[in-house]
């Protein structure tokens, strides 16, 4: 996704930067996203950073028995969540590789953040 028109647009953008495990930021992003996409809203959902973590296939429960995401991220496709974008060189950095995401995602370079950012009236930040 080099290209800045093959980028999607949307009412909505939410911005996931913390990881599954340790805080509620992650959790609260995703029921952000899915309560805006049931009032209508067209919702993109960009994974950078630690956030990319949710995206690994096989979580379990936290180190103090916090609820995975994962059931969170298999029903964004029920509210038509469909634009799951995270940046390549943090899934990279993971060694997060398409076989090994519980849901696909397509991979951003960082360079075209601003511009996806640029294609949503308004941003959210988990």
């Amino acid at each position: 996704m080099s290209h800045e028109s093959t980028l999607p647009e949307g009412d909505l953008l939410v911005v996931l930067r913390h990881g599954p495990h340790g805080s509620l930021w992650l959790r609260e992003g995703l029921e952000a996203a899915l309560v805006a996409a049931a009032l209508g809203q067209r919702v993109s959902l960009l994974f950078m950073g630690p956030g990319v973590a949710a995206l690994a296939a096989g979580q379990q429960r936290g180190p103090l028995e916090q609820k995975g995401t994962l059931p969170m991220l298999e029903m964004l496709p029920l509210y038509e969540v469909e634009n799951l974008l995270a940046v390549d060189e943090d899934l990279d950095a993971l060694g997060l590789d398409a076989d090994r995401l519980a849901v696909p995602a397509v991979r951003v370079a960082p360079a075209a953040v601003a511009a996806l950012m640029a294609r949503h009236p308004l941003v959210l930040n988990f």
